[in-house]
């Protein structure tokens, strides 16, 4: 068929029109990004992440330093203009910090590419995680060691922990120390720490409340957050027993958390325990109350889970495990389970088809904001393996470009960001 004059100017103008949205039968253009940690090169690895198909295609000019040793954990400022890398750094102890650990400060341009800034310090010794509160002011990096740690001697380097809170700046990310005002000694300068139990692994902030696991003796430390001052105090007991045998993670949305449990030495049906999940729901106090009924076995096959996220619209829960007791032809080493969440009881029910492959050696795991897709970042094999989202069941199937992406060596926790204009 020959087309008129105005028909070829009007086919003109539509593929005009077209190219000027972005509009190609290969993606849907750019959503977001995704950065990786990696240790074997203290390195951070980044992502484009397109809309149509998740696939991810490497930044230019990534990976970029950490400006760090052992970076471990990275949180990213509401609004995604900044980026906050915890660098753990190397041989740091009780009373001695490690060499080129910090916080690493950097910017996001409009391609994803970051730009370092500054590096800062926390109070403590061996930074190995940290958390915005709700509206993204305030930073509360968690340190192994507090300064004035008091350790076990009966146990070696088991030590009480701390909390370093800054304030980050909305227009440069630059952090300021807050001081705890709460408990000043007689006669003496305020702290600049705020004190958790021995052997902290993790933390969250959940509503108003900063929940810190301590491994030691199985507590958790339940600060309540002042949403005007970033400052931490205790409205109830000091600390709670978790009742776990080996806590591994914390996470959870603000309804219900989740706590999960290694349970090392723990036997099920002749082999080991492949862990358990504890739900809780957040008292006013910011302790924890189990949920009735709520406690799951992990999936049957799997072991180690180190590692939780409740998606965007709170209705699942997925799980990474470490490795699985089966390492038959076809079956992933390691693996992610996966839960409906109850919204009225907050009890958890499995999701047919989990658990779900991934890399090997799991360790971290993001969403990104459309609710389409989930990244999880491998540790053995520097890799991040991304999954499409079913929004009515939560089943987990693979990009359709593929689904492994090699990141950087190590793989450590990951971070994403909408598209920064």
């Amino acid at each position: 068929m020959k087309l008129s004059l105005y028909g070829r100017l009007a086919m003109a103008l539509l593929a005009s029109v077209a190219l000027g949205l972005g509009m190609t039968a290969c993606g849907g253009g750019t959503i977001g990004y995704v950065w990786v940690l990696g240790q074997q090169y203290n390195q951070i690895a980044g992502f484009k992440v397109d809309d149509f198909t998740g696939n991810l295609t490497s930044i230019a000019g990534s990976p970029v330093s950490s400006n760090g040793t052992n970076p471990v954990m990275m949180v990213v400022k509401q609004g995604g203009r900044f980026v906050y890398v915890i660098n753990q750094g190397t041989g740091g102890g009780p009373g001695q910090k490690g060499t080129s650990s910090g916080i690493s400060v950097f910017s996001v341009g409009g391609d994803g590419a970051l730009t370092y800034l500054s590096n800062y310090e926390s109070q403590g010794f061996v930074p190995m995680w940290a958390q915005f509160d709700g509206g993204g002011t305030f930073l509360y990096v968690l340190d192994k060691y507090a300064p004035d740690a008091t350790c076990d001697s009966t146990a070696g380097s088991t030590c009480n922990g701390s909390i370093t809170v800054f304030q980050s700046d909305p227009n440069t990310g630059r952090l300021t120390l807050v001081q705890n005002t709460q408990s000043i000694p007689p006669n003496s300068a305020a702290p600049t720490f705020f004190e958790v139990g021995q052997a902290p692994i993790m933390m969250k902030t959940t509503n108003s409340c900063l929940l810190t696991v301590n491994s030691a003796d199985q507590s958790l430390s339940p600060y309540s957050i002042n949403s005007s001052t970033g400052q931490l105090s205790f409205t109830g007991p000091k600390t709670q027993a978790l009742n776990t045998v080996s806590a591994s993670s914390i996470n959870g949305n603000g309804t219900y958390t989740y706590i999960t449990d290694t349970e090392p030495g723990v036997i099920v049906n002749g082999g080991p325990s492949p862990g358990r999940i504890y739900p809780f729901t957040v008292g006013t106090n910011c302790n924890l109350n189990p949920v009735t009924g709520g406690t799951v076995q992990n999936f049957a096959g799997t072991l180690n889970p180190d590692y939780s996220l409740v998606d965007i619209s709170n209705k699942y829960l997925y799980v990474l495990n470490q490795s699985t007791t089966s390492t038959t032809v076809g079956t992933a080493f390691s693996s992610m389970s996966a839960w409906t969440i109850n919204p009225t009881n907050g009890q958890l029910a499995p999701i047919a088809g989990a658990p779900f492959t991934t890399g090997s050696g799991p360790v971290c795991m993001v969403e990104d904001a459309s609710s389409q897709y989930i990244y999880v970042s491998n540790h053995n094999d520097g890799t991040v393996t991304g999954k499409v989202i079913d929004p009515t069941t939560g089943n987990l199937s693979a990009l359709s470009r593929g689904s492994t992406f090699t990141a950087t060596g190590q793989a450590t926790c990951l971070g994403f960001s909408g598209a920064v204009n």
